[in-house]
């Protein structure tokens, strides 16, 4: 997994984009990135497929806050994405959250 930021000059907004590599997304025909930033719905965060197996997005975010987010595996399994800034306790059991900061 990867996690690239563009911070744009014009406006307070950074450009990320993540990125499932193939062998993270273990076979999934979708993927998503849910979290803060749309509300935890999924079908705001559907990332494309790539040729190679991967999945990516590239979402405008405003900077000067953190979000807490997720992937959703075909709707049903979750990922937490390795090169995420930090984790905090999800709130539901012992699961975590990734978090990026802006």
């Amino acid at each position: 997994m990867s996690i690239k930021k563009q911070y744009l000059k014009s406006k307070p907004v950074c450009k990320v984009t993540f990125k499932v590599e193939k062998g993270l997304a273990a076979g999934a025909k979708k993927i998503a990135v849910v979290g803060d930033f749309n509300k935890w719905k999924e079908k705001a965060g559907q990332m494309n497929a790539l040729k190679d197996g991967s999945f990516t997005i590239t979402l405008d975010l405003d900077i000067g806050r953190e979000y807490q987010f997720r992937y959703l595996l075909d709707g049903k399994n979750w990922l937490n994405d390795q090169d995420a800034d930090k984790f905090v306790e999800s709130g539901f059991g012992d699961a975590e959250n990734s978090v990026i900061v802006l």
